[in-house]
This record gives C-alpha cells, structure tokens and sequence, in this order.
C-alpha cells in the first residue's frame, strides 16, 4: 500500500474546531476528499465564529454564533471536549485526555490564546474575551453596568469598550504604551483614533501601567487607584501551540508553527492554518503571522488543495485584511506596512470618514480604511496587482482609488 493511500485511509484530523479547522475540514469535502475528516474541538461547544463575542453575544443581542454547517451531511466527524495533549509523528498519532487519535495528515488549527495579566489569575471580577464561555460570564456583569476597566487599548480592547459603553458602564482603559494600537500602527495614525475614546464617553489612559489588581480596584504603577467592578485583559494572544513541545513540529520566537509557502510545517504530513501558523510572504519579503479571521478562512483552501494533490500545488501568499466595529465606525486594514517608505492621507482624520494608504518603491501595500469601505475594496486591488500608483491622486479623497493606478 502507497503511503498516499495509506493517509487517505487513516484520514485528515483537524485539531482545532474555530474558524480555520471548520474550514479546512469543510474545504476538504468541497474540494472532493473522501477519506475520514475528524475534526477535534477542546471546547464542548458546536463550533463558533468569535468576532460577534465582543459585540452581539456580549450585549444580548445572540446567544451563540454557531457556524452554520452541516458535519453529518458532509461525513465530517466531530469530537467536541478532546483536549489534545501532544503529537507523535513517527507513530502519526495525536495524545488526548480521551485516549490516542491516529491520523494519515494532520492540520493544526489550534488558533490563539489570549495573554494574561501577571498577578491577576484568579482574582474575582477579572476577566478574558476569547470564548463563548467567556462571553457568557461576562455578559451578565456587563448588564449590571459596574465600573469597568480594560487593560489594553488594542482592537479587542476598543471593541470591548465599545459595547461596555453600550450597556451603560462608565469606562476606563488602560494602556501601558503611549498610545493606542502602538504595536498596529504608527503614532500619526493611532493619535487619531485614540481621540475616539472619549467620544464615547470612555477614559483612556496612557503610558499607565498596571501594578495590582485586586478584587474591585486596579491599582496603576504611579499610585492611581482605579475602581473596578469589572476588568478585562486584552493585551494580545499567542498561538496555541506549547502542547507541541518535543514533537518536532518547528515553532518561531513568537511561538507560531512555521508553515512553509504551501502550509507544510518541519514535519511530514502535518499543515498548520490560521492564528496558530506563519507563513512566508514572497509578496512583502517576511514571515507573517495574522491574527484575523479572513486569515482563517482563506488558508484552509489552500491546505485542502495540497493534501488533495498530495504534494504542494498551491502557496498560500495573501494580502492580509481584516475589520474592526468600534466606536460607532467600520474599520478595515488591508495589506502589511512595515516596511512602507510613503503615507497618504484620504480625507480629514477629525471625520466620520477616512483613508490612510502606504506605499514601497511607488506600489500600494497597505490601506487603512475607516467608514470608507469602497476604498478598501479598490485599495485591495491595487495592492494584489502590485502596480504603481500616483501619490496625488491617492491622495485626493475625491478621486476613486481604482483611478489612481498608472
């Protein structure tokens, strides 16, 4: 028996029952794979979308946001409240508190874990956005519209204090850093939407670091004392991934599987898609690692072609985007800017509606759009194709983006 057929007949097992393991387990069938599909879910959950925990879970207005798929009509086994625990590759068997599961492929899917703040496990009124479960702690504090503090001024941070405004609760954040999003964007960028804050009537903190939490107090480096009949951490994740430890899979510094072009990791029959996986980007010369959703719906697409094909007939190289609801607008990013040498404005950043555009070497590689989705939409474009565009018309708010290349 070839060892591609024997795979076949072991099956794929997706460990990992978010956005990109739902994905690639659905992608598999859709793409026509007839061996097994199990797909392993550590939560007990049907699995779920996460964007609407920070929003329609979180206020009431949902109760879950179950994806809408059918696994039994598709043959796709799924395995909820299986915590996998380790990886074996020479056996090709997976460890789990349920006992052994052998694969023929494995994709690792595991997503992100959210950050903690030293010192605050386990004090009461404390808590994380990451899972249903945490939603459905929370909402019922936030009903009671406490005193609320968030520690950290990202976009889960903005988000969370969005809906905490909304459910009536006076509002402070908290940001070690100078300014919001200072590790998303640059400074001229990020002091405009820092102003967003105290539109809504939220007060934001910065260069403000926390010393202590304690049970309805959180007590800042400088001496201020915060009161606090709620906190919640949103200071970042890392992927999932130290269950991985001594089985071979290659992790980076930042703890993320280091997929190959095609999502292959350093071991043989064994991808890694989505928060959990980087990948290089021969369009932007780095490793990227993207904590957004679009990533984890595009990459399993990707993954189900090569372990259909059997050998690596599709890189996965995208324009990373993802969006953001919070205070009252629509933002969305597009593109990777790091290493940018122009930035254009679109439109007045004191407004509902505007645009910043970067560009490398007279190219489009990054769009920031806030309440302007038709330029996102173009700037997207131009970033695929990588065409040169003019610095003037980019910067006319008034002149479609589309019109811009040259």
């Amino acid at each position: 028996m070839s060892e591609q057929t024997e795979n076949h007949e072991r099956g794929v097992v997706v460990v990992g029952a978010g956005m990109a393991g739902v994905q690639t387990a659905v992608a598999l069938r859709e793409q026509g794979w007839t061996g097994p599909v199990t797909l392993l879910g550590a939560e007990p959950h049907q699995p779920y979308d996460r964007p609407p925990l920070s929003k329609a879970v979180l206020l009431g207005k949902a109760e879950d946001s179950a994806f809408d798929v059918d696994f039994e009509g598709l043959g796709i086994t799924l395995r909820l409240g299986v915590e996998v625990t380790g990886l074996r590759p020479a056996d090709r068997e997976l460890d789990t508190e349920a006992g052994p599961v052998p694969y023929g492929i494995l994709v690792l899917a595991t997503g992100a874990e959210p950050l903690t703040l030293p010192g605050a496990e386990g004090v009461p009124g404390v808590h994380l956005l990451r899972t249903l479960d945490d939603a459905a702690r929370l909402r019922p504090v936030i009903a009671r519209s406490p005193a609320t503090v968030v520690v950290g001024a990202g976009w889960i941070g903005a988000e969370f204090a969005t809906a905490a405004r909304e459910a009536g609760c006076a509002v402070t954040v908290v940001e070690a850093a100078d300014r919001v999003l200072a590790g998303a964007l640059p400074a001229e960028v990020a002091a405009a939407m820092g102003r967003w804050y105290g539109e809504i009537g939220a007060d934001l903190l910065t260069s403000a670091r926390v010393a202590s939490v304690e049970a309805g107090r959180v007590l800042l480096a400088d001496g201020r004392e915060l009161p606090a009949g709620a906190v919640v951490v949103g200071i970042g994740a890392r992927p999932a991934t130290r269950w991985l430890a001594g089985s071979g899979v290659e992790l980076g510094p930042d703890g993320s599987v280091t997929a190959d072009a095609h999502l292959r990791t350093s071991v043989p029959g064994v991808y890694a898609v989505g928060d959990c996986a980087s990948f290089p980007s021969a369009r932007y010369g780095a490793r990227l690692l993207v904590h957004h959703w679009d990533n984890a719906l595009q990459g399993p697409r990707v993954v189900a072609a090569n372990i259909l094909a059997g050998e690596p007939v599709e890189a996965y190289d995208p324009v990373p985007y993802f969006w953001s609801e919070q205070f009252g607008r629509f933002v969305q990013y597009a593109g990777h800017h790091a290493d940018a040498d122009t930035l254009l404005w679109r439109g007045d950043p004191a407004g509902q509606a505007w645009s910043v555009c970067w560009l490398r070497a007279g190219a489009m590689v990054a769009i920031l759009a806030v309440g302007r989705p038709r330029d996102l939409a173009q700037g997207r474009r131009l970033i695929e194709a990588g065409s040169p565009v003019d610095p003037a018309r980019v910067a006319d708010p008034e002149t479609p983006l589309k019109a811009a290349a040259v």
